[in-house]
């Protein structure tokens, strides 16, 4: 822990509440020390890869301290120590500032020491000495920082470090056999290992070569390839062997001469095709005439299916072994042949090594003029300039740390740096346009099944999309989160564009959906659209269906008719039957009525409520349809979890990071028109209206008014008759003309009450 910042007692930790978790606050110079003292369940992540993130990939690889391609708490933990124990003032960190001040290292630590001093050199041999800070840029050319010597402290030596030819031609040798290194210049040469593992290799191997007997020194000295003699041997060594063997056979009986030559009747079984040399049934006859004890000619008389064979072996073996020859006696033969095993023998020893397909010559200079020796010299005065080459190594892992390592707090200790008004997290690649909207979530991917399999977890709605480059080999797969919108017009192989955080742009192409809810408005039409699909696919398969069947009822009565017109018959008429057709109607008009009669009955209890009960009926019956699907979504869009996402990408994450609505309608931004935007409502490639749906309505309007009306829902009140103001009918004689009526008789007025009495005082 840096002396000059200690942490204060009355410092206290600060945190944020940020997706629905506690995040640190890390604004401090204190907080940044302090972190060993955090406890890890506290911590966003506890680990993340060092591959497909928006990060500068050299920090990331200072960072891997064991190479296994992750960041990971303590290699966290160690790069803030080191920082905060170089560093005067571990607060610079939070400005990120590419170029490093000199000012700013801690010349009161030893190691601090040595790279102010590091930082100098490096600027005087840049031609800087006065400069008072150091970038990145500066220690990117590493020949011009070491141009006064040959060598930079690694240990590994290049070609040209050597000074004469020998030496040079040695290093390529080994680099050749043993592999090659890259040095900080950047150039590729080998090591102390490297070194000693090839001269032991050569030494084997020149020891073999001088290790052989004369039967096999002959061959290897009067042969310039012996291993291309010996495949030209083993070519042709079987039929030698058949052909002295015959005659062997012949010398023993001579009676046997004629059996194993080919007989006449072969021959004339081979007259009746086409002959060449290439043909088996030529090959399998003897390599010559067969004779008791009778020399190989090598001239004339052979098998032309082996002519070239033999003629190869006699250029590569015979020549050069035992002279010109006419013909090859049996003796010569297995002559020949012992040599060649003594050959195989002694090859067969050959050290299993790279440096034993080098030229002996070579080998043998290399071995006896002390070139081991000088190369090792070079490189121990390479590694002499160690500690001046580490210090350079230390100064550019401050100058990233110095730039990258408080960024790299806020995307692994917190995430701040997505939680924000402008998220731009590291793992955030890009941003996705695609149906209108713009998918500022977008993480890579290495594989698209098995990221599925868990990032389906996170309730969120993703859309898989293969990217391209235009005229590049270049392939990328994202994984984007759709959070605002509905979906619509997303499907499987739609097309958008995708901007890398670089600002290139690629070619899009969906591959895969995790279906989920987007936005509370898409879960309140979801119920009207599902019917909507339903009653469309329903018509669309009774249409097709009836389609079929005029289809074949068409070509069956064709196919009927034209048969009975072969076979000179009228087509029979098919009668028209009453009843079945009376009982379709029937059927049909049932049903319509059943349908009126309810739709007159919802109607009319509908016009029955006051003219405030109406919207709310409405209002109800719409939550009714939509309400389980609102709420099903909200729960849904309340449980988004950013941690699947990013763990299904390799990272472990430590705490459930919720995108709720507000924070999804900043992650995908849904097309809106500008606030000063002018819009021109007339569409002159639109439909022309039609009056027919207008005239539709105006009637059923007019025919439920007209209902209503009969129904008294509408028009004046009437107030029912009393039973004094109904006139009373005599009742009509059994028998007899009924008599007319008299005169009206008019009905007395009631009586005025009298006033009531005074009650005696």
């Amino acid at each position: 822990m840096n002396q000059a910042y200690p942490r204060q007692p009355a410092e206290k930790w600060r945190f944020a509440k940020l997706g629905g978790f506690d995040q640190v606050e890390l604004k401090r110079a204190s907080d940044l020390l302090a972190l060993p003292e955090l406890d890890q369940k506290l911590w966003a992540a506890l680990s993340c890869p060092t591959h497909g993130l928006y990060f500068d990939e050299r920090t990331l690889q200072l960072l891997d301290s064991d190479g296994d391609g992750r960041i990971r708490v303590p290699e966290v933990l160690a790069a803030v120590r080191w920082v905060g124990k170089v560093l005067k003032n571990p607060s610079d960190l939070l400005q990120q500032k590419a170029s490093l001040p000199l000012a700013a290292i801690n010349d009161h630590d030893e190691e601090g020491k040595q790279l102010l001093a590091c930082a100098k050199e490096v600027l005087k041999n840049l031609g800087k000495p006065q400069a008072s800070e150091i970038t990145d840029e500066d220690l990117a050319d590493m020949a011009k920082i070491f141009a006064e010597t040959r060598f930079n402290g690694d240990g590994i030596v290049p070609a040209k470090a050597a000074a004469d030819e020998t030496g040079q031609a040695a290093i390529s040798d080994i680099m050749a056999c043993q592999g090659e290194l890259i040095d900080r210049c950047g150039e590729p040469g080998i090591d102390a290992e490297k070194l000693t593992q090839f001269f032991a290799d050569a030494q084997a191997y020149y020891d073999w070569w001088r290790e052989c007997d004369r039967e096999a020194a002959q061959v290897r000295g009067n042969i310039a390839d012996p291993e291309s003699a010996a495949a030209s041997l083993d070519k042709i060594k079987a039929k030698i062997d058949d052909y002295f063997t015959r005659c062997r056979l012949a010398a023993f009986d001579e009676r046997a001469a004629t059996a194993l030559n080919p007989s006449d009747a072969r021959y004339e079984q081979l007259a009746g095709f086409d002959l060449a040399p290439e043909l088996e049934a030529v090959a399998q006859l003897p390599l010559a005439t067969i004779a008791p004890d009778r020399d190989l000619p090598l001239d004339d008389g052979l098998n032309p299916a082996w002519s070239e064979a033999l003629a190869q072996l006699r250029a590569d073996v015979l020549t050069p072994l035992l002279g010109t020859l006419e013909s090859l006696s049996y003796a010569q033969w297995r002559d020949v042949l012992g040599r060649f095993a003594d050959y195989r023998a002694w090859l067969a020893q050959k050290p299993a090594s790279a440096a034993a397909g080098l030229p002996i010559a070579s080998v043998k200079t290399y071995l006896e003029s002390g070139t081991q020796a000088k190369l090792a010299a070079l490189i121990e005065q390479d590694l002499a300039l160690k500690a001046e080459a580490d210090a350079i190594d230390g100064l550019s892992r401050l100058l990233h740390y110095h730039r990258d390592l408080y960024r790299l707090l806020n995307n692994f200790v917190s995430f701040r740096d997505f939680y924000t008004a402008e998220p731009h997290a590291i793992f955030q690649a890009g941003t996705l346009y695609l149906d209108g909207r713009a998918c500022r979530l977008c993480v890579k991917v290495d594989d698209v099944a098995t990221h599925g399999k868990l990032a389906e977890l996170s309730k969120i709605f993703l859309a898989y999309c293969e990217c391209r480059r235009q005229g590049s080999s270049e392939k990328l797969t994202i994984a984007a989160a759709f959070t605002d919108g509905d979906s619509d017009n997303l499907r499987v192989g739609r097309n958008g564009v995708f901007y890398d955080r670089a600002g290139q742009d690629w070619d899009a192409t969906v591959v895969k959906i995790i279906e989920n809810p987007i936005s509370i408005q898409q879960a309140f039409w979801a119920p009207y659209k599902r019917v909507a699909r339903m009653i469309n696919e329903q018509l669309e398969k009774s249409a097709s269906a009836r389609d079929k069947a005029a289809h074949e009822g068409a070509f069956k009565g064709i196919n009927e008719a034209g048969a009975q017109a072969g076979e000179g018959k009228a087509p029979a008429a098919t009668a028209f039957d009453v009843g079945k057709f009376a009982g379709i109607f029937a059927a049909i008009g049932l049903a319509i009525g059943a349908i009126g009669t309810a739709l007159a009955s919802v109607f009319s209890g509908f016009l029955a409520l006051q003219w405030w009960q109406m919207p709310l009926v409405i209002v109800g019956i719409m939550m009714a349809v939509s309400g389980p699907s609102m709420f099903i979504a909200f729960l849904k869009l309340r449980q988004r979890n950013l941690a699947p996402l990013l763990d299904a990408c390799g990272w472990a994450v430590n705490a459930k990071a919720y995108i709720n609505i507000p924070f999804g309608h900043l992650l995908t931004d849904v097309a809106k028109l500008p606030k000063d935007a002018e819009t021109h409502l007339a569409d002159p490639f639109g439909e022309k209206p039609s009056r027919w749906p207008a005239l539709l309505l105006l009637l059923a309007l007019l025919a439920g008014a007209g209902w209503a009306w009969r129904q008294g829902y509408i028009g004046p009140a009437t107030a029912p008759p009393t039973a004094d103001e109904t006139p009373a009918t005599a009742p009509a004689p059994a028998n007899g003309p009924i008599a007319p009526p008299g005169p009206a008789t008019p009905t007395p007025a009631p009586e005025a009450a009298k006033p009531a009495a005074k009650p005696a005082k």
